[in-house]
């Protein structure tokens, strides 16, 4: 009886760590493909998110400087356009948390994120926001693409962002 008992818990173990297993493969190919299709594409052996706007012959639209939120959070961000399209560009002083799970992207309505919301998670609400990409790495510099219908002048600041609890790590106020 015992060994009947092991043998079904050893097999219902092995379904669970599979099952598991492939859940955890999807996501990771899903969140792979999300984060290449928000990076422009450059020559070989020229990492994109190294260079700078000026080196793209892109023209600065809007800049700012990351305050901290639920996590400290720095540095500058970007707002560029290039060849008609718009970019989010985090410069190489950009740093963030790594305790957020699902860190995103996005863009704010409104001037002040962090002032107006309540630490000290600094929840945002549905509608005051627009999700560009995840977070490809918590430091350094990278660059999202912004879909052409979104409409810039609708958005003030650029934040970081823990999606799964709601949780602002950092936002910057847009300027010219």
């Amino acid at each position: 009886m015992k060994l009947i008992n092991l043998l079904i818990l050893t097999l219902f173990s092995l379904v669970i760590v599979s099952c598991v297993r492939d859940v955890s493969k999807n996501q990771s190919e899903q969140s792979r493909t999300t984060v290449n299709a928000t990076i422009p594409v450059s020559a070989p052996g020229i990492e994109p998110n190294a260079q700078s706007a000026e080196s793209q012959d892109s023209t600065v639209v809007k800049s700012g400087t990351f305050v901290s939120g639920e996590h400290t959070t720095q540095g500058t961000v970007r707002l560029t356009n290039k060849d008609g399209k718009s970019f989010i560009e985090l410069e190489q002083s950009f740093k963030t948390s790594e305790l957020g799970p699902d860190l995103v992207v996005i863009l704010h309505r409104s001037d002040s994120v962090i002032n107006s919301t309540k630490p000290p998670a600094y929840p945002l609400k549905k509608g005051d926001y627009i999700i560009i990409a995840p977070l490809q790495k918590y430091s350094g510099a990278q660059t999202y693409a912004i879909p052409n219908n979104i409409n810039l002048g609708d958005y003030k600041s650029v934040a970081i962002w823990c999606r799964k609890f709601n949780a602002t790590f950092g936002a910057a106020n847009l300027s010219k």
